[in-house]
């Protein structure tokens, strides 16, 4: 009888085994599945901005202080006027998510070596600046305290017809997937500056390379 008890107790095991591990490889599929989805909703929502097509319309583009300046596709602007400095970039959203700009940064050298600073670290905007996916937009900035040791460097290069470099931080319509681009404003001949980028960082998730 013994012996009866016993190999039903050993068959009882070895479905609870096999049951388990059954349950352990649906889990893992299921796992499997949810993430690829999410990475294809996430992809669904990234933005990613580069410089504005030469043949884009032009952006006029208003400061707070009733200041105006009109950047064609491809361009960008750097002014020094009334002891203001005044930025601007013209964009383009080449990702599948609305892009929601954050904050910025600015390196008067033009340098393109090193990584992002802290996001901490950037100016932020003081007002939200969006660009739809596969749409046309722009950046704005200004430095208005003269104290600030940036604001001499930057005005130095502005007047001085030197290259800028400015790191732009924005993320999709929840703020996540943070991502910095690295944009290069050249100075031309005629005034005008030619805007280029040259890198993208993910700050929320590795970096496709």
């Amino acid at each position: 009888m013994s012996e009866w008890t016993d190999a039903a107790s050993f068959a009882t095991a070895g479905g609870t085994l096999v049951l388990a591990l059954a349950t352990f490889a649906s889990v893992r599929v299921s796992n499997r599945a949810a993430r690829t989805t999410e990475r294809s909703l996430l992809a669904g929502m990234l933005p990613l901005l580069v410089p504005s097509r030469i043949y884009d319309p032009v952006e006029k583009i208003r400061f707070l202080d009733d200041h105006w300046i009109e950047i064609g596709g491809g361009h960008a602007a750097a002014e020094v006027s009334n002891d203001v400095v005044y930025l601007a970039i013209g964009l383009r959203n080449v990702g599948q998510g609305l892009a929601l700009l954050d904050r910025w940064n600015i390196d008067a050298s033009g340098t393109l070596d090193g990584e992002p600073q802290p996001p901490d670290a950037f100016h932020r905007l003081t007002r939200d600046l969006y660009v739809a996916s596969g749409d046309v937009g722009y950046w704005q900035g200004t430095f208005r305290d003269e104290s600030d040791p940036a604001f001499s460097a930057v005005a130095r290069s502005i007047l001085e017809r030197r290259s800028l470099t400015v790191d732009l931080l924005y993320g999709d319509f929840e703020g996540g997937q943070r991502t910095v681009s690295r944009f290069l404003l050249t100075p031309r001949d005629d005034a005008q500056w030619l805007s280029t980028v040259s890198r993208h960082w993910r700050l929320d998730r590795a970096n496709p390379r």
